[in-house]
């Protein structure tokens, strides 16, 4: 899996969100469901100045059938308490609620 740079992952964050950010650490997180893997990969951690909260997760994935990448900035503000929480919320937000 190719992984973009903490930096790029600083835009989109402060793209997406309209603050500035910081990188704090990155983590690495897999996600399974029904005992199959739906995701792995590396979530940045960012310090942000927003006003809902002081942290922001990001990563991306690559788009099927393609070379683009999407990007993912998920603030944490309850119930995204952590990156597994923000990598769970962008899963069921991008394909809904399964089972």
């Amino acid at each position: 899996m190719i992984e973009v740079s903490a930096d790029e992952l600083r835009k989109a964050v402060e793209a997406t969100h309209g603050c500035p950010a910081s990188f704090k650490e990155a983590v690495r997180v897999t996600e399974t469901f029904n005992g199959q893997m739906v995701w792995d990969g590396i979530v940045h951690m960012f310090t942000v100045d927003h006003p809902k909260t002081t942290v922001c997760y990001s990563w991306s994935s690559p788009v099927d059938g393609s070379n683009r990448r999407r990007f993912y900035a998920v603030l944490g503000v309850p119930p995204v308490n952590s990156a597994k929480d923000a990598v769970r919320a962008a899963i069921v937000a991008e394909h809904g609620a399964r089972g």
